[in-house]
């Protein structure tokens, strides 16, 4: 399996995009319209799904093969937005869900293993 990282994916967008001369289009306006675009069309393949259908729809190849590549246009144009902009997208993934642990504890139940006996 070959391994990626955030930052060679970015270069690699980029060098597509300069030898395309789109560069000047990859503004962080257009960059993210294109996002909420693809990730509607994402949106799109489970329109009327029932949650049970939805769950199972990496069973059908060419659904698979569709979820596949609106999942990768999402991601592709979150990167470019991202390098453009200077965000650091895993610095901020971290960031965000340490501050979620913070803002959302997990909630003390009677049957938690968590829970001392003395309470």
């Amino acid at each position: 399996m070959t391994e990626f990282d955030v930052a060679g994916l970015q270069r690699r967008l980029a060098d597509f995009a300069a030898a395309r001369d789109w560069e000047r289009y990859h503004t962080p306006k257009n960059l993210a319209a294109a996002l909420s675009v693809e990730a509607s069309e994402l949106l799109e393949i489970f329109q009327w799904l029932t949650p049970e259908q939805s769950a199972r729809v990496m069973e059908d190849p060419g659904t698979a093969h569709r979820v596949a590549d609106e999942a990768a246009d999402v991601l592709a144009y979150l990167l470019q937005f991202c390098e453009v902009l200077g965000v650091d997208v895993l610095a901020a993934l971290d960031a965000k869900i340490e501050r979620n642990e913070t803002r959302f504890p997990v909630p003390d139940r009677p049957d938690s293993p968590n829970r001392h006996s003395s309470e």
